[in-house]
């Protein structure tokens, strides 16, 4: 019932709000089909999003319990949903919004809602770990390669490679790479590869697509097989933007099929430029080192005791000459100083040597048996034989008397 007023008899504010309230009541619930632009969770009982229409420029402001929100799973922002909401006017400040009583995900907001669920659950069991990743080879022999055939990926990846590095083998298995099959069909050529012990790496490549036509990349069975490959694995499924399940279960995730090539294989031209500059700075650093050791030899030879080695003697032999010069002066010295004590003795003991006195002229006189000497008058009677030595020989002599000398009397 609409309410009477008129510039005279106005109807109070807080009546007209009730009532307004009271009309919006009236709605009740109602499905809406729309899209989430925001949501804000915290820690609290409700939660607040931002519904938007999917076809006019019009939003509202909608909160949702948060076990209602849990309930539908991952919503991530954009997704298209169906909703059960109620209308409600707060009288406080008037404003409009809506409570979300149930909240599907629709179209492809589903999938995405779906692939987040297994995303998580993968994730969970740590098969995105980094420490489960395998390192490339550096110059892979036998590349691996699972696509479509004649798909864009499969020749953008053969010429890449091709350019790249020539030397570079290619066992193309092809698979179905977008349909119900196709999972299976990717899982098959993979199993075969990655049984081949020559193969080096696998690249799982296909070209860009909707969600659905990649939806076969993001299957359970898919990423659980690359996850327990031998052989090192690269992704390169889509364009930059697309990130299906196989891309964090990989080794490696190329954002496109020619960014897969670029990332297996080295550039030939750029890895010759680098050996060939690698080649001129070792040579130039041999050269140096050359140079200076050749310089440091130089030194070396040019320094005197190599240049002669017998100068170093020199000084000694040198020294060697005086000290035996010193030496021999010296014997001679105390050869001299010997010879003219040795002649001074002489001359003393010869001095004193009877035979010099009997070279004077006197004699030795001893009794006959020679074992006494005869040095007095007394000492030998007339008529005794006594011998006389001389210098030259000596006699016998017969004493015939004795002339003594007068004794001196005081």
């Amino acid at each position: 019932m609409a309410l009477n007023s008129s510039a005279e008899q106005p109807q109070p504010l807080g009546r007209v709000i009730g009532a307004v309230k009271d009309w919006v009541g009236r709605l009740g619930e109602v499905w809406v089909d729309a899209q989430v632009v925001e949501i804000k969770r915290r820690n609290a009982p409700t939660q607040f999003m931002t519904f938007r229409d999917r076809v006019a420029n019009m939003s509202a402001q909608v909160t949702v319990s948060t076990m209602v929100l849990d309930a539908a799973g991952p919503i991530p922002e954009g997704s298209r949903v169906t909703a059960r909401v109620r209308p409600r006017l707060w009288d406080r400040d008037t404003s409009l919004s809506f409570e979300c009583l149930e909240i599907q995900v629709a179209g492809e907001g589903r999938l995405l809602a779906q692939l987040e669920q297994l995303k998580r659950k993968l994730q969970a069991e740590g098969l995105f770990d980094g420490h489960r990743k395998k390192r490339l080879p550096l110059l892979p022999h036998v590349i691996g390669l699972v696509t479509g055939r004649d798909s864009d990926a499969e020749r953008d990846v053969v010429t890449n490679v091709a350019r790249r590095w020539p030397a570079a083998r290619i066992r193309t298995r092809h698979a179905l790479v977008q349909g119900a099959n196709s999972a299976e069909s990717v899982m098959t050529a993979l199993a075969h590869l990655d049984a081949d012990p020559e193969v080096d790496v696998i690249v799982i490549a296909r070209g860009g697509g909707s969600l659905e036509d990649l939806l076969s990349f993001s299957d359970e069975g898919l990423v659980r097989a690359v996850a327990a490959a031998r052989t090192p694995i690269v992704s390169a499924i889509g364009h930059e933007r697309d990130y299906p399940l196989v891309d964090f279960v990989a080794d490696l995730r190329a954002s496109t099929p020619t960014d897969a090539a670029k990332r297996i294989v080295p550039d030939h031209a750029t890895e010759a430029a680098g050996l060939s500059q690698a080649r001129q700075r070792l040579d130039r650093a041999l050269l140096t080192t050359i140079t200076r050791e050749q310089s440091r030899l130089d030194a070396v030879r040019s320094r005197p005791v190599l240049v002669d080695p017998t100068s170093a003697f020199v000084a000694h032999y040198e020294r060697l000459h005086l000290l035996r010069h010193r030496l021999e002066a010296g014997i001679d010295r105390r050869i001299r100083t010997e010879e003219a004590d040795v002649r001074a003795a002489v001359t003393a003991i010869r001095a004193l040597s009877p035979k010099r006195t009997l070279e004077r002229g006197y004699a030795v006189l001893v009794d006959a048996a020679g074992h006494r000497s005869v040095s007095s008058v007394t000492d030998a009677a007339t008529g005794d034989r006594i011998r006389a030595y001389l210098a030259d020989g000596e006699l016998s002599l017969d004493v015939v008397g004795t002339i003594g000398k007068e004794p001196e009397h005081g």
